[in-house]
């Protein structure tokens, strides 16, 4: 009796620590470099894969370069050459942070919710702070999580032509969205 009590306990347990983490794997990166001289360094990325622990107030994504999507071939082609991006070396970009007032968005309650998000983006090898405002959407059980920022590319070490060529923006924007 003693070791059912205990199991169930457990069971009870890991489902309540599990429900606090919410994950998707089609979640979206938008990546925009376009600049008055060039309007197609744009991609998106719908394969992401993101997480918010809604207890914690946990948040990250990680995208592989490669599944960013161009309209031009030649771009996307450029974009993950050595000279730039460097996929083969770098496959991955990613975010591991946390939401900094998580008391701003009730997980419960639905209706739209501003909040503070810090932590590390790591792109190119590089990782680097970043903070922005996300925006979380809660409907009954689920809910959209959103959010977009600049970078600056020399601090991760992203060089190529086209960018000291003023074709490709110094300072992209990166957007995600996700709907857990």
């Amino acid at each position: 009796m003693k070791k059912t009590t205990l199991m169930l306990a457990l069971v009870f347990a890991a489902t309540a620590t599990f429900a606090q983490k919410k994950t998707t794997t089609s979640a979206t990166v938008s990546f925009d470099a376009t600049t008055s001289l060039d309007a197609l360094p744009k991609a998106e990325n719908k394969t992401v894969i993101a997480l918010v622990d809604t207890k914690k107030g946990d948040v990250a994504f990680e995208a592989a370069v490669k599944s960013f999507s161009f309209s031009n071939p030649k771009i996307q082609e450029h974009f993950n050459s050595k000279g730039w991006m460097n996929s083969d070396e770098f496959p991955q970009a990613s975010f591991k942070g946390k939401i900094v007032n998580p008391s701003a968005v009730n997980f419960k309650k639905d209706g739209t919710y501003t909040a503070d998000v810090a932590g590390d983006l790591t792109l190119h090898g590089v990782t680097k702070p970043v903070t922005t405002k996300a925006t979380f959407v809660v409907t009954g059980k689920t809910f959209t999580a959103a959010s977009s920022f600049v970078i600056k590319l020399e601090d991760y070490d992203v060089k190529g032509g086209a960018i000291g060529a003023g074709k490709v923006a110094k300072e992209p924007t990166i957007s995600v969205s996700a709907t857990f």
